[in-house]
């Protein structure tokens, strides 16, 4: 029996492994990243593309200010990415308008 077969699932494994199971682990370690340091002011973005302000953060929701006087409570899960913070100043250019 020749070893052509078993290199070729050897090398369709190896494959697998880096097309699908390595990168999907790293966006796991990434959202428990996010997770782990999202603070109350934080501007972050949900999975339904709503944008909101963090009020405070329980162990399973977050409660989202999304207009003034508007809050809403989302799952945890749900926020996907911070939005970098804005700075007014930059350089000490002001914003003309």
């Amino acid at each position: 029996m020749s070893p052509g077969p078993l290199i070729f699932l050897a090398l369709m494994a190896a494959l697998i492994w880096f097309l699908l199971i390595r990168p999907q682990r790293r966006r796991q370690a990434a959202q428990q990243e996010l997770m782990s340091e999202l603070a109350p002011s934080d501007e972050v973005v949900t999975a339904g593309g709503v944008l909101g302000t963090v009020r405070s953060i329980a162990d399973d929701h977050v409660v989202l200010e999304v207009a003034p006087g508007t809050e809403i409570r989302v799952a945890k899960q749900a926020v996907t990415a911070r939005m970098p913070k804005e700075e007014n100043d930059i350089a000490g250019v002001e914003n003309p308008g």
